[in-house]
């Protein structure tokens, strides 16, 4: 058995611990229960792959970690849920496709989210307190014995600050018949942080500090520019505006005309016996009554095609108090100018042709439904205007 240095302390070296090397999993074992069974309480081993039973023989409790990942996970499953349910059923209430306020299995994918970024972000963190992470250095790695400890040695370290190290810490080791006894010295040095880390630390936060520098310039500033422009060829795109000249064309208007003889493809349902399906009008005059099948079928899906595209502005009920409305009350209550009362007499009395019309093309603030609703959707709703409102 070799031992090298000696339990004392100059003015230049402090007593770090002291180190016991063995060749084995038994003796590493061994000398961690008498180590346990002696009343060291700040020690450590340290071996090249995990030694089944050494956390028994040492008295190691075990870790908290996974309860706190447990509690930080279910912390994030709630709060994902509790924000879904705040913004989406209390505080900004959206009704879509006649779908319920509020449903749990709609908002699962960002509760899971959550969790996994809670508990994740959770152990990483508390491993590093927990086991008093970040360590820059340890004199430890100054043993030369200490060098094997990932190879094929088996090192046990027992810290100087502990209350009974002593002589008769050496004592203790050599009786465990290890390979090698090496005292560890810890150098007395200054703690002052060196000038030129001070410097590199102080360009490194002057560099921080621009990114928010630039954002509150951003925020409190005017500019014509976008304040990210990564694609600036859009800003040299030929355009031109309605009615404007143009030299590209050779007879110098910039609108362009409809070739002489054609029309799009859509319009030729424009032509024919059944114009009215398609405008609500014939001969310049309002279809009085539905141009279809009127059926139990027919009218239940001018029902749900309401609660669908219209009870948003207009409510379930028509009388115009619909979520929209009354969100946009809040917020531009002056200048906002709410939609019509489907249930008065004015509407009531208009034709089917006019209904279905105003729905195809808007009116005022409404806009046109035709490219979202079907022609024959668009009548359902005209018929469930006319019988159910």
């Amino acid at each position: 058995m070799a031992i090298t240095g000696r339990l004392t302390m100059t003015n230049q070296t402090s007593i770090h611990g002291i180190l016991a090397e063995f060749d084995s999993v038994d003796g590493i074992l061994h000398a961690a229960e008498k180590v346990k069974q002696e009343g060291y309480r700040k020690w450590d081993c340290h071996t090249p792959f995990p030694v089944h039973g050494l956390d028994g023989a040492m008295g190691i409790r075990q870790t908290r970690l996974p309860w706190l990942v447990l509690v930080m996970g279910f912390a994030g499953c709630s709060g994902g849920i509790l924000l879904q349910w705040w913004t989406n059923a209390h505080d900004y209430v959206f009704r879509i496709s006649g779908k319920p306020d509020w449903s749990l299995p709609a908002n699962i994918p960002v509760a899971f989210e959550m969790t996994i970024l809670f508990a994740a972000l959770t152990a990483f963190f508390s491993m590093w307190i927990l086991n008093g992470f970040p360590r820059w250095y340890s004199p430890l790695f100054r043993a030369k014995c200490f060098t094997r400890a990932t190879d094929d040695r088996f090192v046990l370290a027992i810290d100087a600050r502990d209350d009974l190290f002593g002589e008769e810490t050496r004592k203790l080791l050599e009786s465990l018949s290890p390979n090698t006894i090496e005292m560890i010295e810890a150098p007395i040095e200054d703690g002052k942080i060196p000038l030129r880390l001070k410097g590199m630390l102080g360009i490194a936060l002057t560099l921080l500090l621009l990114p928010p520098a630039m954002i509150a310039n951003a925020r409190f500033t005017k500019s014509t520019q976008p304040r990210v422009h990564i694609v600036p060829n859009m800003d040299t795109q030929v355009t031109h505006r309605g009615q404007e000249a143009s030299d590209f064309f050779a007879d110098g208007q910039a609108m362009r005309l409809p070739i002489s003889g054609t029309y799009a493809q859509e319009d030729d349902r424009l032509i024919g016996e059944q114009v009215g399906f398609w405008t609500g009008k014939e001969n310049g005059a309002y279809l009085s009554s539905i141009p279809m099948d009127v059926t139990p079928e027919f009218e239940d899906r001018g029902r749900a095609r309401f609660g669908i595209y219209c009870s948003a502005c207009h409510a379930v009920n028509g009388s115009g108090q619909g979520t929209v409305h009354l969100r946009a009350q809040e917020l531009l209550s002056k200048t906002w100018v709410g939609p019509t009362d489907l249930r008065t007499d004015a509407i009531k009395q208009q034709a089917p042709g006019q209904l279905f019309e105003s729905i195809s093309n808007g009116i005022r603030n409404m806009p046109s439904y035709s490219s979202q609703i079907p022609a024959a959707d668009r009548w359902a709703i005209v018929q469930y205007l006319k019988e159910s409102l």
